[in-house]
């Protein structure tokens, strides 16, 4: 009997012992916590995605929750922000918010069925349509929302058919397309499009002027070739570029194209190989060349997008090869950022970041896939508008899988892409298979028909 009373002693003393020890390792660490919504939780990984779009990946064998739990996670070690998978240990953990669908009794009952989330209302530039937007939101199916995210080359053939069956949110048009047809024929081309889509479609080009001009060579569309930002701004300044914005929104308008991929706002020097596509000039002058394009295109019928953010710089044609960018953040904050800020402040509804990889923002995910570049756009600069791939089938990106499901992950609105078909399966697939989850695609879907609704595409 004394032995067994002996042995208990024993016992309850080291389970004390490792209780302290163990709190006292706890407290000597560094511990940290992290608020977001589970994206993914399957084996022992879980992944989170907090109020700025920003991925956390953990090992887990604590939280059990499912898909679109809110949970703040306490986790021994630290966290860092800039890297997706965590090095920390998850010792605890308190859900937020269950999943809504599992807890509609315990919610209250809303004033109105189409009451706004919260997180949606970031009081951006398209703020007024947003009641629009969520109500037009909740019709569409799954499908009808993959295909708003995606900007299509348009089709050699079948086109009216491809866009009635899929629906997508638009098409990008090149100089092929244009060629050798009247005003009558582009207008027609596009209406054919508009006739078979449950809600109008973005139309985009490419017209920057000069070398990348997409309907300037063809006489029945313009008397005269659009001119390079460099020489409009050697022949007459500030107030040439701003009178070309209007001559130029008011030809594409009438031809019913109302997204122009424009302008270049890249900072370069004259041995780059942007550098024939930029104004030429420094930080200074080529954000008052942002800020003028901008306030000249608006009430135009056309919206007009920065590219390519942070900016171009030195790299080599992304079109054909990947990229580096090894300038430092400070150079890039000072120099090439200052354009898009300029730009965004006033008004600017698009952006179109590049496929460049930029060392000192993500080392390991060119910008265009990288969501420490977009929390820098959304965050930083307080951008609230919508952010466009530049084209998926560039040769930068040839080598990476899955990469429409990345590029939404990463924090991307729409994605221009070639192969629409396996785009659209890509997107679907990873749905399904969790790896990005369908409040990440109405989050963005809600901003693309916020947009229309701004535009007018929607009445």
């Amino acid at each position: 009997m004394k032995k067994n009373y002996l042995f208990t002693i024993c016992i309850i003393t080291l389970i004390i012992l490792s209780f302290v020890f163990f709190n006292k390792k706890i407290s000597n660490a560094t511990m940290q916590n992290v608020v977001g919504t589970i994206t993914y939780n399957e084996g022992n990984k879980l992944i989170i995605k907090d109020e700025f779009d920003k991925t956390f990946e953990f090992k887990n064998d604590i939280v059990k929750d499912e898909v679109g739990t809110k949970v703040d996670i306490d986790c021994v070690g630290e966290i860092d922000k800039f890297k997706e998978n965590q090095d920390c240990s998850i010792v605890d953990y308190e859900v937020v918010e269950k999943k809504k669908e599992e807890n509609k009794e315990e919610q209250p009952k809303k004033e109105e069925e189409n009451e706004i989330p919260d997180d949606y209302n970031d009081n951006g530039i398209f703020k007024d349509y947003y009641k629009n937007a969520y109500t037009k939101l909740k019709e569409m199916t799954l499908d009808e929302k993959i295909s708003q995210l995606l900007i299509v080359h348009y089709p050699e053939n079948d086109q009216t058919n491809i866009q009635s069956l899929y629906q997508f949110g638009g098409y990008i048009f090149f100089e092929k397309d244009f060629k050798g047809k009247t005003k009558d024929e582009v207008i027609n081309m596009i209406n054919n499009l508009n006739n078979v889509s449950k809600i109008k479609i973005l139309t985009a080009i490419d017209e920057e002027g000069g070398k990348v001009s997409r309907i300037s060579s063809n006489k029945n569309l313009v008397d005269t070739p659009f001119l390079s930002s460099q020489e409009l701004y050697a022949q007459g300044g500030f107030n040439l570029i701003k009178e070309d914005v209007v001559r130029k929104s008011s030809i594409l308008n009438s031809l019913g194209l109302n997204l122009n991929l424009a302008p270049v706002v890249d900072i370069a020097n004259p041995s780059d190989y942007i550098y024939a596509r930029t104004l030429g000039q420094n930080a200074f002058y080529t954000s008052v060349y942002a800020e003028e394009v901008i306030k000249s295109s608006k009430n135009t019928g056309v919206s007009y997008t920065l590219k390519h953010f942070p900016g171009y710089g030195s790299n080599t044609d992304t079109h054909k090869t990947g990229s580096v960018d090894t300038k430092s953040y400070e150079d890039i904050l000072n120099n090439d950022l200052v354009p898009f800020i300029k730009g965004i402040n006033a008004g600017a509804e698009a952006i179109m970041n590049s496929h460049n990889t930029v060392i000192s923002i993500d080392p390991n995910n060119p910008v265009s896939l990288s969501s420490k570049a977009h929390e820098i756009l959304r965050k930083d600069l307080n951008f609230t508008g919508v952010i466009i791939t530049d084209d998926l089938n560039m040769k930068a990106l040839e080598n990476i899988n899955n990469i429409e499901v990345k590029a939404i992950n990463a924090g991307n609105d729409l994605l221009i892409v070639d192969n629409y078909e396996q785009a659209f399966n890509n997107i679907k697939n990873g749905i399904n298979n969790k790896l990005v989850s369908e409040d990440t695609i109405n989050r963005v879907v809600f901003r693309i028909l916020a947009w229309k609704y701004y535009k007018g595409l929607i009445k």
